[in-house]
């Protein structure tokens, strides 16, 4: 069941943000994901399996779980898609011409458009774009010179020096 109104905020944003609402932060409300996300769909072709290897290899460590997998799987399939319809679109141009010489656009480009209006909805679910990590706070990389210590992430680092909190 959808509840109207905002999206909820991720508890790391309201710690950020100093929680000006004074109600209470409890980190534990948050369900996280289940499980591994390994394996790709049985019915995946090569290129739907290449772009699924790179997204599990290039996403945030630890942000995708076995309960991620289905909406994985969108992206995945629309990434794929997207990128066949901008070759399409490269080869053939942004008009074509039908068998009765009527110039009309070339029907790859709202295929193309379509899915990226998909994969743009779908990143921000998935952690994939800036914005989105951002509001994950990331890992800090290690650091073996006496820096951050290692396993501490950067709004961690960053709200435990922060001079202007709100909440105290």
């Amino acid at each position: 069941m959808m509840t109207a109104g905002r999206k909820p905020v991720p508890t790391m944003l309201k710690v950020l943000h100093g929680n000006p609402g004074r109600r209470p932060v409890d980190p534990d409300i948050e369900p996280q994901g289940q499980g591994q996300l390994w394996a790709p769909p049985l019915w995946f072709n090569d290129e739907q399996r290449e772009q699924w290897a790179y997204a599990l290899e290039w996403a945030p460590p630890g942000l995708l779980t076995a309960t991620d997998r289905e909406i994985l799987v969108v992206w995945v399939v629309a990434c794929v898609k997207h990128a066949n319809a901008a070759a399409k679109v490269g080869q053939l141009g942004d008009v074509v011409t039908t068998k009765d010489g009527n110039i009309i656009q070339n029907p790859y480009l709202s295929i193309l458009n379509r899915q990226a209006l998909i994969m743009i909805r779908v990143v921000s679910e998935l952690g994939f774009s800036p914005a989105a990590r951002a509001g994950l706070g990331s890992r800090a990389p290690e650091f073996s010179d006496g820096g951050r210590p290692i396993g501490v992430t950067r709004l961690s680092a960053y709200l435990a020096r922060k001079p202007d909190r709100l909440d105290g």
